[in-house]
């Protein structure tokens, strides 16, 4: 635990104890102000309050009386041109490729997981991350990230079924629907390429709905994230954002 009384160090040298916990995998920022509000939290034998920096080197931080072994890992985030066939898990003896694979030693050293997943028959922008708070922002729904994919169907888009998928219906126990569809040209109708936007996220939702309605998908692909555009990198390839790129990330 810094002290500034004695000049040691500065405060802002070492990482928010909220901040720590959640760099090492084991919950948000925002659960870890939990866990230190309650008192589970402890730094050197002593319960800490909100706010409380430690030097991860040095410092005892024990939750719940047990102690955590981890070594603080800065957080780091990949934006990943995830190809098609690839599973986004760290681990399935079911899967044929995993996107982890695709990552350099060096990164796939790191206990790094998926902030929100592409189905394996999609391709496009995933985030891969080791901070906790991160993942729970990009993945929970109050944040409403948009997300936009490009959606290649057969047959063409029919007039009578934009009003559905955009109102929303109920399929498999869930209500579904897209909140935009469009085209380049503004009007997707008569189109077999589409543009998808999504301000949520139910596990293949945009495959249910156009399945529901008797199209198949030729091909899927997310291009964005917030403002932040898949680009330019190409398939397979994946590369680190800057603090900046990360903000683009979440709306203002």
């Amino acid at each position: 635990m810094t002290d500034q009384k004695k000049g040691k160090t500065s405060n802002h040298d070492f990482p928010k104890l909220q901040k720590f916990l959640a760099n090492l995998g084991l919950c948000s920022r925002r659960k870890g102000e939990e866990w230190i509000l309650s008192g589970s939290v402890s730094v050197n034998g002593e319960t800490v309050k909100l706010g409380c920096r430690i030097n991860p080197e040095k410092d005892v931080v024990k939750i719940n009386g047990k102690r955590i072994q981890a070594k603080f890992v800065e957080g780091i985030a990949l934006m990943v041109n995830k190809p098609k066939d690839y599973t986004c898990s760290n681990q399935d003896e079911h899967a044929k490729n995993l996107i982890f694979e695709l990552l350099e030693a060096k990164h796939r050293k790191l206990r790094l997981f998926c902030a929100g997943r592409l189905d394996v028959e999609s391709q496009g922008l995933v985030i891969v991350t080791n901070d906790g708070n991160l993942a729970h922002r990009l993945t929970h729904p109050s944040m409403m990230i948009r997300k936009k994919y490009q959606v290649e169907i057969d047959p063409p888009l029919k007039k009578e079924h934009l009003s559905i998928m955009l109102s929303g219906f109920q399929e498999g126990g869930e209500f579904i629907k897209l909140d935009e569809v469009r085209a380049k040209n503004g009007n997707p109708i008569g189109l077999r390429k589409l543009e998808v936007i999504l301000c949520h996220g139910k596990k293949r939702e945009i495959r249910r709905v156009f399945a529901f309605l008797k199209y198949k998908i030729v091909k899927l692909r997310r291009i964005s994230i917030g403002g932040l555009r898949l680009g330019k990198i190409p398939l397979g390839q994946y590369r680190e954002l800057t603090n900046k790129e990360i903000d683009l990330l979440f709306p203002k």
